[in-house]
């Protein structure tokens, strides 16, 4: 991971934009047992940005344990004073998987900085190197998740998984994120829509 992975520009193929009124920016993506790709069984996806140009989000679901922040911050020449709280480093999903994404609570109120993507009322995504240096040293959001790669949709190709019946739209990211067991993600998530998780795998195992 370099130290341009993350950065303030908004560009990349990403389509970052406000929300429309057919726009699931801020949503969540529920893996149905239609879902054809593998990379995404059983995940929970957090749409970023949704618009014509297609849909950007981070899987919510899939920890790399393996990769600690404070080795990250030191790979990016970030120093730290030693008060950093830990920040969990998770999957985004597969592309661009050496670009950071943080993913924090922000004030209900107030204007967003260059770099930062208001995603809910009060959920927001950083790019930026900015957010990195705060936390290294004990400051920045109260609630905060590095989100390396992301899943990216083009033109129609996530409405097109959703009339597949691949995914399963939902609302609640905040609590999925910051709160919920990356175990136990996908099943909360399917209980908030009123769905079994139960009866949905033995109906999928029937098909």
């Amino acid at each position: 991971m370099s130290s341009s992975d993350i950065h303030g520009s908004q560009s990349g193929g990403i389509p970052f934009a406000h929300a429309g009124e057919t726009n699931l920016t801020g949503k969540i993506l529920i893996a149905m047992p239609g879902m054809a790709d593998p990379r995404f069984e059983r995940s929970v996806v957090l749409i970023c940005a949704h618009t014509d140009e297609g849909a950007m989000g981070l899987v919510l679901n899939r920890p790399l344990p393996e990769i600690d922040f404070g080795d990250l911050l030191e790979q990016l020449g970030i120093d730290s004073d030693g008060s950093a709280r830990p920040i969990e480093v998770r999957f985004g999903g597969p592309v661009e998987p050496g670009r950071g994404f943080v993913l924090h609570n922000v004030p209900e109120h107030g204007n967003d900085p260059e770099g930062r993507l208001r995603i809910g009322r009060t959920l927001a995504m950083t790019t930026t190197r900015d957010i990195l240096e705060e936390l290294a040293n004990g400051h920045g959001p109260a609630s905060a998740v590095l989100a390396l790669g992301y899943a990216g949709w083009g033109p129609g190709q996530l409405e097109d998984e959703m009339l597949q019946n691949g995914w399963l739209t939902g609302d609640g990211a905040e609590e999925l994120i910051f709160s919920t067991a990356h175990s136990d993600k996908w099943q909360t998530a399917l209980r908030a829509q009123g769905i079994d998780p139960s009866l949905l795998s033995a109906a999928a195992g029937h098909a």
